[in-house]
């Protein structure tokens, strides 16, 4: 790959993440602080980019991938997604607010799979360069988070126009990117209904299942995490909350190695007991005498998603095998960050509104309720998972 490639593909997923930390970190303390949301309001809002990720497969597999280059699709996405980033600073009432995060959640979330789109066209060695055109994506979202904090935007609306200026900025520059033609029609479906074969697989279902119900804990930390460390009195948050970034990348590494050694039974049990701990630590720990809990909770991110997300990932690549690993990989994405996350969201944000005395979150009792699940998903998991450790294609 050419250095003037490269250089022009990791601008564009450190641009593409950027967005998304710069806005959805701090959404929910946004929406406590300027618009007086409730609990369930700031769930709904979430729920927003979990419906995006249900649609927008249709929208990339029968309309973009067809039709139009890549590149310019994207281009325009971000464009106009610019403009409302923008607006969603102006509107001071929660019903307006939740339609402008909505449509732009709906333009945003194409752009995941058109950037990959862009880079995967490019490459010759797709495993092997790939990773490192991604991992800009995951500094991109420490870059934002950094920004916030050192400018003291954790509370601001600045968040927001911050990333509408990222995103204009990589909406104009998508244009220069490399071109990536459209592919014309094609046999598979956007959904990825060519994978439900993978549910003859009694492993593999216990497994599906499991992943939808883990990500009701998930909907938790990403929807109240910075609400509820901002509550505490915790100084610069959203720097801090990229510690979960950085663990993520660290622990993506040894990935490979463990899955191979260890089998994948026991690496999505790590993953689970993470969730467990993690909420225990949010539910007892406090900014005085405690707070080493709440870094250990923003730290085990990395543990969190790592073992039981990217792990799942390559469990459903080796399951699906070459011929319709594209389509599990798909159904996997619309069932655990759409189905699973809608799902999660609204939950989450009825669980705060259900703890709430005197308009104050009682996080303690909000904390447990996720841990209680994530228990639960443990032990429906250690009892009915049953894995062989060399995994056959189902």
């Amino acid at each position: 790959m050419k250095p003037v490639v490269f250089t022009k593909l990791s601008v564009m997923m450190l641009l593409e993440y950027f967005i998304w930390g710069a806005w959805y970190v701090t959404m929910g303390t946004y929406m406590s602080e300027f618009l007086g949301s409730t609990g369930t309001q700031i769930g709904a809002a979430y729920s927003a980019l979990a419906i995006a990720t249900i649609i927008s497969p249709f929208f990339v597999g029968m309309v973009a991938d067809r039709f139009f280059a890549a590149q310019k699709i994207m281009g325009v996405l971000h464009l106009v997604g610019a403009a409302l980033l923008y607006t969603a600073t102006v509107v001071d009432n929660n019903s307006s607010f939740y339609w402008i995060i909505l449509i732009y959640s709906l333009l945003y979330m194409p752009t995941i799979a058109l950037s990959n789109s862009i880079a995967f066209g490019q490459m010759t060695d797709p495993g092997k360069q790939f990773p490192w055109i991604r991992v800009f994506g995951t500094l991109g979202w420490i870059l934002a988070g950094v920004l916030i904090s050192s400018l003291g935007l954790d509370k601001s609306s600045v968040t927001f126009q911050m990333a509408a200026i990222a995103s204009l900025a990589l909406g104009l520059s998508s244009f220069v990117l490399p071109n990536t033609p459209p592919k014309g029609k094609t046999s598979e479906s956007p959904l990825g209904s060519e994978a439900f074969v993978l549910f003859k697989d009694k492993p593999y279902l216990i497994f599906f299942i499991a992943a939808i119900l883990v990500c009701i804990p998930l909907s938790f930390y990403y929807g109240f995490a910075n609400v509820f460390l901002n509550q505490l009195g915790m100084e610069n948050v959203a720097f801090k909350m990229t510690f979960g970034q950085v663990s993520e990348a660290l622990f993506i590494l040894a990935i490979p190695f463990l899955f191979n050694q260890i089998g994948v039974k026991k690496m999505l049990l790590l993953g689970m007991t993470a969730w467990i701990l993690r909420y225990v630590f949010f539910a007892y720990g406090n900014i005085d005498t405690s707070i080493w809990m709440l870094y250990a909770g923003i730290v085990l991110h990395g543990i969190c998603y790592d073992f039981f997300f990217v792990t799942g990932y390559m469990y459903t690549e080796k399951k699906a095998g070459e011929k319709i690993k594209n389509a599990a990989q798909g159904l996997f994405t619309f069932a655990t960050y759409g189905v699973g996350m809608v799902i999660g969201t609204l939950f989450s944000g009825k669980t705060a509104d259900y703890f709430t005395v005197d308009e104050k979150y009682q996080w303690q009792s909000i904390w447990l309720v996720p841990a209680g699940i994530a228990v639960a998903v443990l032990i429906y998991f250690i009892l009915f998972f049953n894995e062989k450790k060399e995994i056959k294609t189902a």
